[in-house]
């Protein structure tokens, strides 16, 4: 008969393996349709998945530089001020990452949707609208990829010790050069963090892109709505969403392996 500490390690062990073989079962299913089909390979050098994949990789490199302008003194504040009403903007930063990515959407819409409340009153003085255009796509992927940024940039910059950002201040550096000199150097592992998993986010969104911004092909259709226009019925048709799903598949990994492989070397030094 098993001991208990025996029989515990053996149950771990069966319930590891059983999560793990339903972990990476659909990836291995999805490289053996992706190996067996013969259009997949064909598929990945058309003008649409062309299109798809370059406006991900550019409106995802947009959001990103965004979010570290705006998102970066958010985060800091929050780590550093303490004001009355903070518990209530620390969460509203958070709203986006647990609600339903269509329901940003509809938030968007009706924000800055042509009979928005700021959409309608700039579209009747300027003529400019945000709703089914690229800028739709920055803006969807800001709203709920924003927050991880965030999040991960203020659990840094709460790690960096206060008294070392009072003893620069006292040796006469300003707060700005403080913070590029010291806070930010120390906070980069974390800033890192928030910076791969925003621009990751970005490049998987699809609800809020799709209701705000709309599927035009070649305008704001990305990868994740070209995926779904290819079960919709498009010419990519299966084997075009199986193409798709492989390249977010390995930009998702060179992105995570290139990440790990920076952080481990600067932990190294």
């Amino acid at each position: 008969m098993l001991s208990t500490d025996r029989a515990t390690s053996v149950t771990i062990l069966v319930l590891g393996l059983a999560f793990g073989v339903f972990f990476l079962l659909p990836f291995a299913g999805l490289l053996d349709r992706a190996i067996n089909e013969p259009r997949t390979w064909e598929l990945l050098r058309t003008t649409q998945v062309r299109q798809a994949l370059i406006l991900s990789l550019w409106t995802s490199t947009v959001t990103v530089t965004l979010a570290i302008v705006f998102g970066t003194p958010i985060a800091y504040a929050l780590a550093r001020v303490r004001f009355p009403g903070v518990s209530v903007v620390d969460a509203l930063i958070d709203l986006p990452i647990v609600l339903p990515p269509t329901v940003a959407g509809v938030a968007l819409l009706t924000a800055f949707g042509r009979r928005g409340l700021l959409g309608e009153p700039i579209e009747e003085w300027t003529g400019f609208t945000f709703g089914f255009r690229t800028t739709a796509v920055i803006m969807a992927q800001l709203l709920v990829a924003a927050p991880f940024y965030i999040r991960a940039a203020k659990s840094g910059f709460e790690a960096v010790d206060v008294q070392v950002e009072r003893v620069a201040y006292t040796l006469g550096a300003s707060r700005v050069r403080t913070f590029f000199r010291i806070t930010a150097p120390q906070a980069r592992p974390a800033l890192a963090a928030g910076i791969v998993l925003c621009w990751a986010r970005s490049m998987g969104e699809l609800g809020a892109t799709l209701i705000f911004a709309g599927n035009f092909e070649g305008k704001t259709q990305t990868m994740p709505l070209a995926v779904i226009s290819a079960f919709e019925g498009s010419a990519l048709g299966l084997a075009g969403a199986i193409a798709l799903s492989l390249i977010l598949l390995g930009v998702a990994l060179a992105v995570l392996v290139g990440f790990r492989l920076a952080t481990s070397r600067a932990a190294a030094r």
